[in-house]
């Protein structure tokens, strides 16, 4: 009889033990993942699990731009950013524009495709701000732009596979007020929900 509780009392503890290591492995990756870079459905859930108040999005897409985003990632750490990236509306394996948003003094975050030469670059001022526009070549000598200003402590960049003009109006439209002296430029940006009104 003092075997058997003595048995019973062994296998009880070695029981705990291991539903206890268990929840500890469920519980790691959750630790570890938390704030890492990962994908979202929307950008209200970036807003609401990472507790971004603050993402920039536009409110003018050209009829060349697929809605909604192909792509929405985000991370808290190492440091906040938000990257989305659309495809060409006839070619949804091509990804045509890509915005990043990051914490300064880090840079944006790796886009997935590049100015692999810059032909011009400008100061371009617009509703209060100066980014700095620049126009070049991708891949197979096609036409992309690049357009990068900061809004407070917040560096925004944009990626183009198209003319400036067209790169302009999106960026215009990310801005919702005019940058204004001694305040910080960080109005949030609209998403939107449809693809109702394209000019």
């Amino acid at each position: 009889m003092k075997r058997t509780l003595g048995g019973m009392l062994v296998f009880l503890t070695m029981i705990a033990i291991l539903t206890g290591l268990l929840q500890l492995l469920n519980w790691i990756p959750s630790a570890v993942q938390d704030g890492a870079f990962q994908r979202y459905a929307s950008i209200d859930e970036v807003r609401a699990r990472l507790k971004i108040s603050t993402v920039y999005t536009p409110v003018y897409y050209p009829r060349t731009v697929q809605w909604p985003p192909s792509l929405i990632a985000a991370q808290t750490r190492p440091y906040p950013a938000v990257v989305t990236e659309f495809v060409k509306s006839d070619d949804p394996g091509v990804t045509i524009l890509v915005i990043t948003q990051t914490a300064l003094p880090h840079p944006p975050l790796v886009e997935k495709f590049r100015l692999a030469a810059v032909r011009e670059s400008v100061r371009f001022e617009f509703k209060g701000r100066t980014a700095l526009l620049e126009v070049g070549v991708c891949r197979k000598d096609e036409q992309c732009c690049r357009m990068t200003w900061n809004e407070g402590n917040v560096g925004i960049a944009l990626v183009m596979r198209s003319s400036p003009v067209e790169l302009v109006r999106i960026a215009e439209s990310m801005i919702t007020r005019p940058h204004e002296a001694g305040h910080s430029a960080e109005s949030p940006g609209k998403e939107r929900d449809t693809p109702g009104t394209r000019n």
